[in-house]
């Protein structure tokens, strides 16, 4: 049986993917005050509900935020092990802050102008 499905976003699916990517991307910025877990949280996130974004802007967006998480812990683990060797650990982790503030403040304006984000493919 060819069961056919119209993938075309309604209106409604549409503003709830709009919301979750604003949700998503306070939780990124709260992270960087209070530690990993609403990171984490965010990620899972991304993850979960990334199918569901596929054929609108915020699939852009979702991609923009999972490449800020893994790249941003990859400096973060880069920082801590030039911290105890080099002890040049706090200008990477400073350097990396500033990147994801970057990343979260762009893609914010980005999700506020309702324009999806330059991700390579």
């Amino acid at each position: 049986m060819n069961e056919v499905y119209d993938t075309t976003p309604s209106a409604e699916r549409v503003a709830n993917l709009k919301q979750l990517t604003m949700i998503v991307y306070v939780l990124y910025a709260v992270g960087i005050f209070t530690g990993t877990l609403t990171s984490i949280v965010a990620i899972i996130i991304n993850y979960v509900k990334r199918e569901d974004t596929q054929g609108t802007i915020y699939a852009s967006h979702f991609t923009w935020q999972i490449r800020t998480f893994w790249w941003s812990l990859l400096w973060f683990i880069v920082g801590w092990a030039t911290f105890w060797m080099l002890g040049l650990g706090f200008l990477v982790w400073a350097a990396d802050g500033i990147w994801v503030i970057y990343r979260i403040v762009k893609g914010f304006l980005n999700w506020s102008d309702g324009k999806p984000m330059p991700v390579p493919v």
